[in-house]
């Protein structure tokens, strides 16, 4: 069972919740593919109601997103097991099935193609009406020295120099799954 939201009304949790991770969910063909985030904003673009999320170029997610641009967020209601947004957050789709790993029961979506997640339950579907680089050089060098240094294992350094494309997706459907 499903109780719709109205996602704007519930942007306090989903902004409180993010810092400390939610779930970014993404599909293509059959494949379904989750990832821990912190990075996101929530709010009103063009009239709607949009999540804005943030992905690597290297990321299984960002491929997932080109092939079907749509996702969906899922967010706590409740203390969850931090073992799920660990593995989601550090372990890769391409490596193993992270739904299956971790036990997670997949939700019927209403509107798009990508499922949520029960254990997660406030879900939002987005449909991405808009894509967005960042461009490096317009990044303030305190923000790039922080959050893209050119220092670490030589894994870190090389995902350090990749940046993120802003992907801005139209909410179709908030609820929380009981």
């Amino acid at each position: 069972m499903k109780e719709a939201i109205e996602p704007l009304a519930a942007a306090s949790h989903i902004l409180q919740a993010l810092p400390g991770g939610i779930l970014l969910t993404t599909r293509s063909g059959q494949r379904v593919n989750t990832m821990t985030i912190a990075w996101g904003t929530l709010g009103i673009d063009w009239g709607l109601a949009m999540f804005i999320t943030f992905v690597r170029e290297s990321r299984l997610s960002y491929e997932f997103l080109q092939d079907t641009p749509e996702f969906t967020i899922n967010v706590p209601t409740t203390a969850i097991d931090r073992r799920i947004l660990g593995i989601a957050g550090t372990k890769s789709g391409r490596d193993m099935d992270k739904i299956a790993s971790l036990g997670l029961h997949l939700e019927a979506p209403e509107k798009i193609s990508v499922p949520g997640i029960r254990e997660l339950p406030l879900t939002l579907e987005c449909r991405v009406v808009y894509t967005q680089a960042q461009d490096p050089a317009a990044i303030p060098r305190k923000l790039r020295d922080t959050y893209h240094p050119a220092t670490g294992t030589d894994l870190t350094k090389a995902l350090n120099r990749t940046y993120h494309t802003a992907f801005y997706g139209e909410i179709v459907a908030a609820y929380i799954i009981h």
